[in-house]
């Protein structure tokens, strides 16, 4: 299993609907395959910084997420929200 750590910054005026569009997300993975869970975390210091944890099974279940017109569909117009390109970095589960 991997975990997948994912920073996202909203633009200020945005934060509500990069709120919502992630969410949108986060209910067409937990539908995909090999999908485990995902927690949204809004950081205390900038509330403009999203961040999402989702588990998966596999790599490879996670890349196929990833390129899958599920996605596609889900983060569609995502980049006029970020005021950065997101970060993203995948973990072992270990626990």
């Amino acid at each position: 299993m991997i975990g997948v750590l994912t920073h996202h910054w909203a633009k200020p005026d945005r934060i509500e609907e990069a709120r919502a569009l992630l969410d949108g997300n986060g209910l067409a993975q937990s539908k995909a395959p090999g999908f485990g869970s995902r927690q949204t975390l809004i950081s205390l210091a900038d509330p403009a910084k999203i961040s999402t944890l989702v588990t998966w099974d596999s790599n490879e279940i996670y890349d196929a997420w990833r390129a899958s017109p599920e996605r596609a569909v889900a983060m569609a117009g995502a980049e006029e929200l970020w005021a950065q390109p997101p970060q993203s970095e995948r973990f072992d589960m270990v626990d």
